[in-house]
């Protein structure tokens, strides 16, 4: 099948009404993206979200080439980083990621990166070398809430496209440092291979696209036998009676699926052991997990979820626009629902302060004042959840439990100034 054109990539964006983080580094691929997106997607739907990783002077200069293309086509931009970063590949792959998913998280945008044909090649390269299973090698093509429409087009075409519009980018010289394992595929390992066996790429895309499919087929086979429920903070909750049937072969391949749900990856250790604890642990046993995961054997269930961080400390609730506090995020506007505990009226006229309880705190429900941690049992927030869940207080009062209680001065009543906030977990 043709390879579409740079045009034709990107018009399925155009037919959605989501808005879009486009991942723009200032490099050629990114900035062909920015250049074909801005020309198909009205302006008001983009967001443009740029990050330096501290490497020097090509990277501030590719900083404000972004901000200054993205301007220039009236997008609003963003951006992040500045600092110098441990010389890590997955150490800037996860401040990158974190600054993009809370770029997005506000307004629900879908994100968007330039990622192409070539890039595949090597995420398939470089995940064989680690001893990866299908669901590995699927690479780039493998079931995401990211949109990549360059990933069927060679870095060749956007090369092409990018000469024939006069674009503009910077090359930042990281991307020829070979003490980073994807330079050293790009440039040495992945050129040798195809001059040693003409048509590998080809073979390589084939073989990532098989394991893709396998592993969507894996996946609704999974969610069939294995459904499983929300938890808070990110987390899920899949009942024991749909996995301790099975065996540890069986259990290798269903975990991972069920990890994937919360944007878990297992490794082939953490697999193995996974399916051990699933046959032998009892209830209260817990097994911690790479990335800051662990998953609780309960009476009835497996619980798969963070390892609780500390909760930051108290801070100021802006009247306006919207405030990340630990995984939370508290957006002001709209209206609020009399029986939403998501949602609250805050006084406007204290200051506002978002904290984590503490084992003292009350708030006033209804005439009586009742101890916060019994609002938060009552709620059915599980103890693990509980540890760092957030309050607003309005002067000195608790006025607010998001998810669980308001007080009547967080209420929306008539004639009474205030302030409508909604609460949502991040899965950040």
């Amino acid at each position: 099948m043709p390879a579409p054109s740079i045009e034709a990539a990107v018009q399925p964006l155009a037919a959605g009404l989501d808005p879009l983080v486009l991942a723009v580094s200032g490099g050629l691929d990114s900035m062909a993206l920015l250049d074909a997106v801005a020309g198909a997607v009205p302006a008001h739907r983009l967001t443009v979200a740029t990050f330096d990783h501290g490497t020097g002077e090509a990277a501030r200069r590719a900083v404000a080439l972004v901000l200054r293309t993205a301007a220039a086509r009236g997008i609003a931009a963003v951006s992040g980083g500045g600092h110098p970063l441990p010389p890590a590949e997955a150490a800037w792959r996860a401040v990158r990621w974190r600054f993009l998913r809370e770029t997005a998280a506000p307004s629900g945008a879908r994100i968007v990166t330039a990622h192409t044909e070539d890039d595949q090649v090597e995420t398939v390269v470089m995940r064989a070398l680690r001893g990866a299973g299908a669901r590995g090698l699927a690479g780039l093509q493998a079931p995401s809430d990211v949109l990549r429409p360059f990933i069927h087009l060679s870095r060749a075409a956007l090369e092409a496209y990018a000469a024939a519009r006069g674009l503009e980018w910077v090359d930042d010289p990281s991307n020829t440092d070979m003490r980073f394992l994807r330079n050293r595929v790009r440039r040495d390992l992945v050129p040798a291979m195809e001059r040693v066996r003409p048509g590998l790429r080809g073979e390589l895309l084939a073989l990532s696209g098989r394991a893709a499919a396998w592993r969507r087929e894996m996946d609704a086979i999974a969610e069939a036998c294995c459904p499983s429920v929300a938890a808070t903070g990110g987390g899920l909750v899949v009942a024991a009676s749909s996995l301790v049937g099975y065996d540890a072969a069986s259990l290798a391949v269903l975990w991972p699926s069920i990890a994937a749900r919360v944007g878990l990856a297992l490794d082939r250790r953490g697999t193995r052991r996974l399916a051990e604890f699933t046959k032998g642990g009892g209830a209260g046993a817990v097994m911690p997990l790479s990335g800051g995961w662990l998953v609780e054997r309960t009476p009835v269930a497996f619980a798969l979820r963070r390892v609780p961080q500390p909760a930051p400390g108290p801070s100021p609730l802006p009247l306006t626009g919207s405030a990340t506090w630990g995984r939370w995020i508290f957006r002001s506007g709209g209206t609020v629902a009399t029986d939403d505990p998501w949602g609250a009226v805050v006084p406007a006229g204290r200051p506002l302060m978002v904290r984590a309880w503490a084992a003292a705190d009350r708030m006033p429900v209804g005439d009586a004042t009742v101890r916060v941690k019994r609002l938060l049992v009552e709620a059915g927030i599980p103890a693990a959840d509980r540890a760092g869940w957030p309050v607003v207080v309005a002067g000195e009062a608790i006025v607010w439990i998001p998810g669980v209680s308001r007080a009547r001065a967080a209420t929306a009543r008539s004639g009474r100034p205030g302030v409508c906030f909604r609460c949502e977990p991040s899965n950040g």
